[in-house]
């Protein structure tokens, strides 16, 4: 049986409990054929709800599996953005996990692994069916990784030359959308902020802003592009340009809350003398003050997407998808300020 009984609780009391047969409870609860979708998950909602929990070693054993999946993440992105953005979409991942009987485990990978290529602990001790990629890494680690034939899917990146589900943000049309809210505002000098060599969607994004300001007939100016980060992908001291645009477009929250902070150092008021907005609506989006204009990135249904595509491959579904592009959406709060032209 793969069912660890919960104080006097029996599989035939959930089954009692909602006018089915045992059988019926017991195919739910193993994901065997012959139970609708709907029936399902009422079925585990209520197994949940009265105490059971899957036995999965025991039922690993039997299928040659773990129930666990691998969750990669740069040392590097939980030392910026720790408890924000990527941390977010790491407990969608393990609540979605959770509903299908499964466990996340997070693996940190530090510098030197990624910049030798090693293979992470958790492949090398088979104790994973598949691993989820969050943010981006350095393409010999990658692909190391994927020599594996470990079932793979990328969350929040995408490498061009590797044949690997790819589940993103729409960052180009996010930053085309925000940077065209700022000139609807009235703004017509806007920089940018972002390190666009560390990663896609930092690139992504600053096309997007491109885009925006070349539709509209607004010059590109290089001053007003800032670096906000080194190649190792660590936050540097952002250098203020000398002749100040009226507005930034962030590559993301957490920057766009440093910014507004350096900003007010030197002595900038946000938004009466310059505007801000950002990327992610994630924690720093409601700490900054003002509060952040931003995209709101749909990370639930980003995890959703990745964790459906890896399970295709875990069950032996090797296709190939492709890169897969979850849309956001514009939330206006307080960094901004109208331009009267």
């Amino acid at each position: 049986m793969d069912i660890i009984m919960m104080g006097n609780v029996r599989m035939k009391d959930i089954a009692s409990a909602l006018n089915i047969s045992t059988v019926t409870v017991s195919k739910a609860l193993s994901d065997k054929e012959g139970v609708s979708i709907e029936l399902r998950e009422k079925i585990k909602e209520t197994a949940e709800a009265m105490g059971y929990r899957y036995n999965r070693l025991a039922k690993g054993m039997k299928e040659g599996k773990s129930y666990n999946i691998g969750v990669l993440i740069a040392e590097r992105y939980t030392i910026n953005d720790g408890d924000a953005f990527y941390l977010k979409i790491y407990q969608n991942i393990v609540k979605i996990l959770s509903n299908r009987n499964y466990y996340g485990i997070m693996e940190l990978v530090t510098a030197e692994d990624e910049n030798n290529g090693t293979i992470p602990n958790v492949i090398l001790d088979n104790k994973v069916d598949g691993i989820i990629v969050l943010g981006q890494m350095k393409s010999k680690y990658l692909e190391n990784i994927y020599k594996t034939k470990v079932p793979l899917v990328f969350l929040d990146f995408y490498e061009e030359m590797m044949d690997v589900d790819s589940i993103i943000s729409d960052s180009f049309y996010g930053a085309f959308t925000i940077t065209n809210y700022l000139i609807n505002k009235g703004h017509k000098d806007i920089g940018f902020v972002g390190n666009i060599y560390v990663t896609n969607s930092i690139l992504d994004r600053y096309l997007g802003y491109q885009k925006a300001l070349i539709i509209n007939k607004i010059p590109l100016r290089d001053q007003w592009i800032i670096s906000d980060r080194g190649e190792d992908g660590k936050y540097i001291d952002l250098v203020l340009p000398k002749g100040m645009p009226t507005a930034f477009v962030c590559n993301c929250d957490s920057v766009a809350y440093i910014l507004i902070n350096k900003l007010k150092k030197e002595g900038y008021k946000v938004p009466k003398d310059i505007s801000v907005v950002g990327y992610d609506n994630d924690i720093f989006a409601t700490l900054s003050t003002p509060k952040l204009t931003t995209i709101e990135v749909d990370t639930q249904t980003m995890a959703e997407t990745a964790i459906a595509s890896l399970m295709q491959k875990v069950q032996g579904e090797h296709r190939y998808l492709g890169r897969k592009v979850i849309g956001g959406n514009l939330i206006v709060r307080e960094s901004v300020k109208e331009i009267l032209i």
